[in-house]
């Protein structure tokens, strides 16, 4: 989720083109209109689906979009941001066992961790990481790399690689023994430090330089709004923790109720577990199933079409499916793809989820360069061929279209 900054800041986006002349009747000029800058097309292209899709059409229902948050929403991971401004105020409380906040903590990883940690304070006791540097390089190279300092696998184990990531799963986890009130306001306060920085700008934690600033890209805030003032149900999926995406999306005008992340199981007392909720046939867990490439088709099929158990995890029909879906990165590609109207993607350069956008096989697939600090072009192309495609056991292989065809490697076009 989180990317070293190496570049310099480069103007956002071309001008829009204007929309294509066509024999479709003209909306009204009160239809909400998109007002910012995007690449080439794309505003008259998504804006096509608004008026289509929106009041100013005829829809049959209320249409739904959906957007990923981090680095989709905002530049920069949000939940990144609150678990640095934690490390920094000495905010995580120590667990009786590093092994016991992540169901696939290998053995390495619990000794790193109670060695670097110590256990100077008591159980339950908020760890002094603002001043005890290997603390604090161990739990970020676990979070960034999944490894510890000297190179060791930090998860082993098995689980499902299309529903969960024990890396992602674990940051909620490192909050246990909180209440949801406290992790919201860490968030506010990395908020205001976060949206002070200037752009571009890092931090250092331990040794690791971090990103020090986020912004809210001002082409989605202006979209999100344009979906509403349309009619649209706009919803937010993340695969970051729901208290600290909460936090953030009532900055673009989005409710706790329309954003869907990572839900902590709280004990009797209201504090924050190491399970999470569950979805579809899954149930509460240590981190099995979370808002997670299919997970997040999972989340928006239980939660906004009330599809339960197994189903959830199926592709349902063109009713119940988003009109429009964004996303950055390959945690997006199963619910971007699903949007019948239009897949929007923020090009990370991410090998499955650019795959299928520049194989466009629905015609429906638009790629935007990152709005603050875009990435330059990938010189080699997405190994759509061989292994752009993770199983559900991990393993790589190449991305196959619906009629089984492999699609050929890609090269990068938008940046």
């Amino acid at each position: 989720m989180r990317h070293l900054l190496a570049w310099t800041l480069v103007a956002a986006a071309a001008p829009a083109a204007a929309p294509p002349s066509s024999a479709a009747t003209v909306p009204p000029a009160n239809c909400p209109r998109l007002t910012t800058p995007w690449y080439g097309d794309n505003r008259a292209r998504i804006q096509r689906t608004i008026d289509e899709r929106g009041r100013c059409g005829a829809p049959a229902g209320t249409p739904v979009a959906v957007f990923d948050w981090d680095n989709t929403v905002t530049k920069n991971d949000v939940t990144d941001a609150t678990l640095d401004w934690a490390l920094e105020h000495d905010k995580l409380l120590r667990p009786a066992r590093w092994k016991d906040t992540s169901a696939w903590l290998t053995d390495d990883a619990d000794r790193a961790l109670t060695e670097a940690c110590g256990d100077a304070v008591p159980v339950g006791a908020p760890l002094p990481t603002s001043t005890t540097v290997r603390c604090t390089d161990e739990i970020l190279a676990i979070r960034e790399q999944g490894r510890t300092m000297r190179g060791a696998a930090a998860f082993a184990g098995s689980w499902n690689h299309r529903r969960t990531v024990p890396q992602y799963a674990w940051v909620p986890q490192l909050f246990a023994g909180r209440t949801v009130a406290e992790l919201s306001s860490y968030a506010r306060s990395a908020r205001a430090e976060a949206l002070a920085a200037p752009v571009g700008s890092t931090r250092v934690l331990g040794t690791h330089t971090l990103p020090a600033y986020v912004r809210y890209y001002a082409q989605q805030r202006d979209l999100i709004g344009t979906l509403q003032r349309a009619g649209f149900d706009v919803h937010i999926v993340s695969a970051g923790s729901e208290p600290v995406t909460e936090v953030w999306s009532r900055g673009v005008g989005v409710d706790a109720a329309h954003t869907l992340a990572i839900r902590s199981v709280l004990d009797g007392r209201g504090r924050i577990t190491t399970r999470n909720e569950g979805c579809g046939d899954v149930p509460a867990s240590r981190g099995e199933a979370i808002p997670y490439i299919d997970g997040k088709r999972c989340w928006i099929n239980q939660e906004i079409y009330g599809v339960r158990g197994a189903a959830a995890w199926r592709r349902q029909d063109p009713a119940h499916r988003p009109a429009l879906a964004a996303g950055d990165a390959d945690t997006d590609v199963t619910f971007v793809g699903d949007a019948t109207g239009v897949h929007l993607v923020v090009n990370r350069n991410k090998d499955e989820l650019m795959r299928r956008a520049y194989d466009d096989a629905d015609g429906r697939w638009l790629v935007n360069p990152m709005f603050i600090e875009p990435l330059p072009r990938r010189p080699d192309p997405y190994p759509c061929s061989t292994r752009a495609y993770t199983a559900p056991d991990g393993s790589r292989g190449p991305v196959l279209r619906e009629d089984g065809s492999v699609v050929a490697d890609q090269k990068d076009r938008v940046h």
